[in-house]
């Protein structure tokens, strides 16, 4: 009876965890903070699971001491978080420059009053610090004078740099729009926090001890894997083709453009793009993918793409560039697949074709025909803002050591001197006229003597030439596209033939092929390697800071983990685990492709400059990683249970395999999860705002759970019933990562 209740109890923990998430969609955050995280009840039906959970344990009289102080972990940080919700403060500070106070505002179920520090406050000034030459914030800085009896001090609190005294924090959290008002959140948690880092110092040490404990289930799992091979479970085979565009370049006259040689000379340019300085190549290769989908054009560069749109304008409007992928859409705009800029004009359709189904969308209709209808919009848009001029925010010009960077055709600062205006305004009308007349000698000339120029002038928003090289390097190879069609090929081909010689075990193995596929993973590995290096180098943080970067590093973990188990395992197991690793580094890398994610290099927010999110995320991915790779052994697993002449064995090896990846999985989920609330406190005051990524990550860490206390749950002895929990479990990583970001947002959810 008591193992039932416990059982019952943990599933409504975490079915009414992952409802709240769905009701904030709909119902907002306020809603479910007082409605169910913040109710009594919510409190209540954990202090009951965990009563339930401790009797459980005591009857099972549980010995092993790192199984003890991990359960004693929970307790311990469960504990916190009581104190925390009957004990802590937490408030709104807000201090215009010259303001002094010595109070601040709190919320709570008494309304809205203020509450006495025991210190005052004055804002000195608030400043917004941006990237060189760039509007993007690198910082937000409040300036304060804080008074305790006769004592002050000038302290400067910003993004991951708080203010403590007296028990009571100041964290930087937003700014009056004209800059001169600060608005600091106030936390005040003298007993919940180091009850709660106890907890997580002691889950930090038993998720550790568990894995390296001689005894524990762990290093069992360790020595029963390495007994033998696994049954001859691979072979290989095949090859690789280069994918080709099956259309056929047109065959008519190419519009007219700049030579190779002197286009690439104008992508070496720097400008202001995307809120940073990056070469006019990089705006290049968005400017050409956008309009037609690829990063060239009938074996022209993207550099030539760009020239040619800006110096021959009406020449390129009539080339049939632009790609309109919706056929509802072609069909209601009368268009073909591949469109010109002058398709889209029509005096006989009453102009621009796109005008009236915008002002539908923009009216309220959001179908799919109208969204598309928007997105094309903005391709051409592009097109327009180009003849213009006005994307070429290629001058630098200093004024009081603020550097701003100036397009031909931007409004100059009326203190700027003559000669250079004239230069800014007049140079790309020389560009022109020479590159008509066919001068390209004398254009690549003043090419040289803008980047010249820039240097001259751009100073420290110049980015260095071990930046701008290794962008440039980035652009040349698009890393990600060749790799997730080659990963995923192999991956294929290889799991066919894995499941194939499972049921054929007595077929000989072909050792050419698996040298043949341990070099493709070799290189494609070093390739992941060198793409994450070279963003690395280009932003100068870790690329861990949106979706695609997310997922090209949950890849690159991904391949990483199968590489060393193929040097550590049995060489039978090891190398089926290459297949796992092509397969699922393949998916990962075909999802960083997908419509939402962007691929753009950009400056991180400030919150986010921290070397927490380092630890946090790359623990996080690898936990990931590691739970993807027990999905595939399940998928195996459930495909050679059900074939007639699979060996009776293998689903018990793979369930082996599984549990090698499972445990450290959950070490790494645990940890990432608590180094994450550990960060969240250091940034927001708070460890634990119950933000829907935060829950569906406690959720998969529950879930996954389960799948370790085979004592407990004797089904889970069973290889069927244990992969079959595996492939279902897989569903809740699918919706911390995917489903929060792309359906049910929060501050965790990011593109």
């Amino acid at each position: 009876m008591l193992k039932k209740t416990l059982i019952a109890l943990y599933i409504v923990v975490v079915a009414v965890m992952a409802a709240a998430t769905i009701a904030e969609k709909y119902q907002g955050t306020d809603f479910v903070a007082m409605h169910v995280y913040g109710a009594w009840w919510f409190s209540a039906l954990w202090a009951l699971l965990t009563a339930v959970a401790i009797a459980w344990f005591l009857r099972r009289r549980v010995r092993r001491l790192s199984a003890v102080v991990l359960h004693l972990s929970f307790v311990v940080i469960l504990a916190g978080a009581l104190l925390t919700h009957l004990t802590a403060h937490r408030g709104m500070l807000h201090l215009r420059t010259g303001q002094t106070t010595s109070r601040y505002l709190v919320a709570d179920i008494r309304g809205v009053h203020e509450e006495a520090l025991p210190f005052s406050v004055r804002l000195e000034r608030f400043s917004v610090k941006h990237h060189a030459g760039t509007m993007a914030a690198a910082d937000y800085e409040s300036h304060l004078m804080i008074s305790h009896g006769a004592d002050s001090d000038r302290v400067v609190v910003s993004m991951n740099n708080i203010y403590s005294q007296g028990g009571i924090r100041l964290y930087q959290s937003s700014y009056d729009e004209d800059g001169r008002g600060s608005y600091m959140a106030v936390n005040s948690d003298p007993w919940g926090i180091p009850l709660t880092y106890l907890g997580y110092a002691l889950l930090f040490i038993a998720l550790v001890w568990i894995l390296i404990d001689p005894k524990g289930a762990y290093r069992q799992v360790l020595r029963q894997l390495m007994q033998g091979s696994a049954c001859g479970l691979l072979v290989l085979a095949g090859s690789l083709l280069a994918p080709s565009d099956a259309r056929a370049d047109n065959v008519e006259a190419m519009p007219p453009t700049l030579p190779k040689e002197v286009a690439a000379e104008f992508g070496r340019l720097n400008m202001l793009y995307n809120d940073r300085i990056c070469p006019v190549q990089t705006y290049a290769l968005d400017f050409t993918k956008k309009l037609c989908g690829k990063r060239h054009y009938r074996g022209l560069t993207a550099e030539q793409v760009l020239t040619g749109f800006f110096l021959w304008p009406d020449e390129w409007s009539r080339e049939p560039i632009i790609k309109v992928k919706n056929a509802q859409l072609r069909q209601a705009l009368q268009l073909s697949p591949m469109s010109s800029v002058g398709n889209f004009f029509s005096e006989a359709k009453g102009g621009y074709i796109v005008g009236q189904l915008l002002q539908q969308y923009y009216g309220g209709q959001n179908d799919k025909l109208h969204q598309e209808a928007a997105k094309l919009d903005d391709r051409l848009q592009l097109v327009m803002q180009l003849r213009g001029g006005t994307p070429f925010r290629v001058f630098p010009y200093s004024h009081a050591g603020i550097i701003t960077w100036y397009a031909p055709t931007s409004q100059l600062p009326a203190h700027m001197e003559p000669e250079r205006k004239r230069y800014i305004q007049d140079i790309f009308g020389i560009l022109y006229q020479d590159a008509h007349n066919g001068n390209y000698s004398r254009t690549t000339e003043t090419l040289k003597k803008m980047q010249q120029y820039q240097l001259r002038y751009g100073g420290p928003s110049i980015p260095s030439a071990r930046r701008i090289q290794a962008e440039r390097i980035y652009n040349r190879f698009p890393f990600a596209t060749i790799l997730f069609m080659v990963n995923l090929t192999m991956g294929f081909i290889m799991l066919l033939l894995t499941i194939v010689r499972m049921a054929r075990p007595n077929k000989g193995r072909h050792p050419a092929s698996t040298r043949l596929a341990i070099g493709i993973f070799t290189l494609s590995l070093l390739a992941l390697t060198a793409c994450l290096a070279l963003r690395w180098t280009i932003t100068g943080h870790v690329p861990m800071a949106n979706g695609y970067e997310t997922m090209l590093i949950l890849a690159w973990f991904i391949m990483l983990i199968a590489a060393a188990a193929r040097l550590m395992l049995p060489r039978s197991v090891g190398t089926m685990l290459l297949s796992f690793g092509f397969l699922l580094s393949g998916f990962f890398l075909l999802v960083s492709h997908i419509s939402q994610m962007d691929p753009q290099i950009s400056h991180i927010m400030p919150v986010l400059q921290s070397p927490l999110l380092t630890i946090h995320v790359s623990v996080i991915m690898m936990s990931f990683a590691l739970l993807s790779l027990t999905f595939i052994c399940g998928l195996v697993g459930v495909v050679v249970d059900l074939m007639q002449k699979a060996r009776q064995q293998a689903p018990a090896r793979l369930m082996l395999l599984s549990q090698l990846f499972l445990y450290p999985a959950l070490t790494t989920l645990g940890i990432g999860i608590f180094v994450g609330a550990i960060w969240a406190n250091v940034s927001w005051g708070t460890y634990w705002s119950w933000d829907p990524k935060e829950v569906w990550a406690l959720i998969t860490f529950m879930i996954y759970a389960v799948a370790v206390h085979h004592r407990s749950l004797p089904w889970l002895r069973q290889p069927k019933a244990y992969h079959t929990f595996c492939i279902l479990a897989f569903l809740s990583i699918l919706m911390t990562y995917f489903g929060v970001n792309y359906f049910l947002g929060g501050m965790h959810s990011y593109a």
